[in-house]
């Protein structure tokens, strides 16, 4: 773990104290993270795109390969934007787009490179290095891989929702100040 946290809240995003952010982090606008989520930038900076959601227990780790060394460039770890964690998966992808869904208990290694409108199912690991094709569908107990025809919806009901009661319930990090002028 990096010993000194940088993290970094836009505007309009909604960051539960309680979730544990460790490294240097930027959380994109619109973003939601749930209290028990776990974003750990151990290997470099991770940047979080726009209108991501974060739930409970997921966990987003930016991590480097055993090959890699320390010597080498600090590689930021970009997320695109409209990116869903769902409860309980671990994401160390060496990249991912936009619009991608992780499903409950998936696991993506870091030797994995996701593109745009993939699924990951419930369930499923990703351990072999590979770049998942745009609109993939990873599924079923083996993982079977196959294209979609459109992108996965975006979550914005659940985000509206989700935006309106967790400060209700929660103590909420505040995003950075508009400073843009000064």
């Amino acid at each position: 773990m990096t010993s000194e946290n940088n993290i970094n809240v836009m505007p309009g995003a909604i960051v539960c104290e309680e979730s544990k952010l460790d490294g240097d982090i930027t959380i994109g606008s619109h973003c939601i993270i749930h209290p028990a989520a776990i974003i750990s930038a151990e290997a470099g900076p991770i940047i979080l795109g726009d209108f991501c959601l974060v739930e409970e227990q997921a966990k987003i780790i930016h991590r480097l390969r055993p090959e890699q060394t320390n010597n080498e460039t600090t590689p930021v770890l970009i997320i695109g934007s409209h990116n869903v964690f769902e409860i309980g998966c671990t994401v160390e992808a060496a990249k991912i787009g936009s619009n991608n869904v992780f499903e409950s208990k998936c696991f993506v290694s870091n030797k994995v490179n996701v593109t745009n409108g993939c699924i990951i199912g419930a369930g499923c690991k990703l351990i072999e290095e590979q770049t998942l094709k745009n609109n993939t569908i990873v599924y079923g107990s083996k993982c079977f891989q196959r294209e979609g025809l459109d992108r996965p919806v975006t979550q914005t009901a659940q985000m509206d929702t989700l935006s309106k009661m967790l400060p209700n319930y929660h103590h909420i990090r505040r995003p950075m100040k508009k400073d843009y002028l000064n």
